[in-house]
């Protein structure tokens, strides 16, 4: 018998990271946001200028991106 509250245990505990590890919000929100300021900031650690040449043309990469998948976003 305490083998299988073990088990049930285990298994609620399983169930409830599973379900906070899951992401809830809706595609709108996520395709709301580009990610270009981080990936800028990775690409580019040290050099501003061009941090913000790639920011600006990533930008535009993302503009288009959502006006061809406007009905999938």
């Amino acid at each position: 018998m305490l083998m299988w509250k073990k088990v049930l245990l285990a298994s609620a505990v399983t169930g409830l990271l599973a379900g906070t590890a899951i992401p809830i919000h809706p595609n709108t929100a996520y395709a709301a946001h580009s990610g270009c300021a981080e990936a800028a900031k990775m690409k580019f650690p040290a050099d501003p200028a061009a941090r913000k040449e790639f920011k600006h043309w990533c930008k535009d990469q993302w503009k288009l991106y959502k006006a061809s998948h406007k009905g999938q976003l």
